[in-house]
């Protein structure tokens, strides 16, 4: 599957058991079928996850938030936009985040899990553990408890968060070294006005929204 610039194609997150968890409508800026650059303008309409209760999954305590049962639900996607970069074959996908004006803020290693193209676009599963990198270099690792977590609750195994770890540290070394895509590319990005806000697809609501 690959997506033309200006096409629509849909992050979607799932768990290990297949059932998804998140989906992220991007805007299409380049593909070549196994590396797609998409944009995700904050207020894009998304399926997000919340606890059975209504919470927000951070509201609960550290021990209970890969336990609970969990609901998807119609969400938005809050207050930075973000370029996202993810390569079929890697462990990580690579955001860059604007404000409000455009401005560029950090990058994000969104630690992932690839398990190829869908019919709507790249497959993941999220790997809780990430990387914050700084302009100018300075990284620092995020999440770390939670990922420790997932891996006691199950929903990780010890194994794929080694390999996860591995992951951020390869890009770490290319944030040391200022290295794409940590050199700069893409910090300047503007998206064109005339673009429509990214969309779902009716019958992923229709599939994912009971």
């Amino acid at each position: 599957m690959r997506w033309a610039p200006g096409e629509t194609a849909v992050l979607s997150f799932v768990r290990s058991d297949a059932s998804v968890s998140q989906r992220h409508p991007l805007r299409v800026l380049a593909d070549d079928g196994t590396e797609l650059l998409g944009w995700l303008p904050a207020g894009t309409e998304i399926v997000g996850t919340r606890l059975a209760d209504g919470r927000q999954i951070r509201e609960a305590p550290l021990g209970q938030r890969f336990v609970l049962p969990r609901m998807r639900v119609r969400d938005r996607w809050r207050d930075c936009s973000t370029l996202r970069l993810i390569r079929e074959d890697e462990w990580s996908s690579v955001w860059w985040f604007f404000d409000g004006s455009g401005s560029f803020l950090a990058w994000y290693v969104n630690l992932e899990i690839p398990l190829g193209r869908g019919r709507y676009g790249p497959r993941r599963i999220d790997g809780a553990l990430d990387v914050v990198v700084e302009p100018g270099g300075r990284w620092s690792w995020k999440d770390e408890d939670e990922a420790a977590e997932a891996v006691r609750a199950g929903r990780l195994s010890g194994q794929q968060l080694a390999k996860l770890r591995a992951e951020g540290e390869r890009l770490i070394d290319r944030a040391e070294a200022g290295t794409f895509p940590f050199d700069g590319t893409w910090t300047q990005f503007r998206p064109d006005p005339r673009w429509p806000v990214p969309q779902l697809p009716v019958e992923l609501w229709a599939q994912d929204i009971a």
